[in-house]
């Protein structure tokens, strides 16, 4: 199975991912939540976080549905 395009949002969400969370959804999205709440958190995103928080649960599935490391088909 092909894997889809990425928009150049999620693009860039897999770039960040690799590059201040060492590839790690789990940390990023902790990250992204803890800036919901209030707590301290790692960077700011230009973007709506609960955007990028669902684009993130979203690819996570594709890398995990597909065994695929998405920063290696960019």
């Amino acid at each position: 199975m092909a894997l889809p395009k990425l928009s150049s949002v999620e693009r860039d969400l897999v770039m960040l991912r690799d590059e201040l969370y060492g590839g790690s959804w789990d940390a990023m999205l902790s990250d992204l939540k803890s800036r919901l709440e209030g707590k301290p958190y790692v960077f700011k995103l230009a973007r709506r976080i609960e955007e990028d928080v669902r684009l993130i649960e979203e690819l996570r599935e594709i890398e995990k549905n597909e065994g695929v490391n998405l920063a290696e088909h960019l």
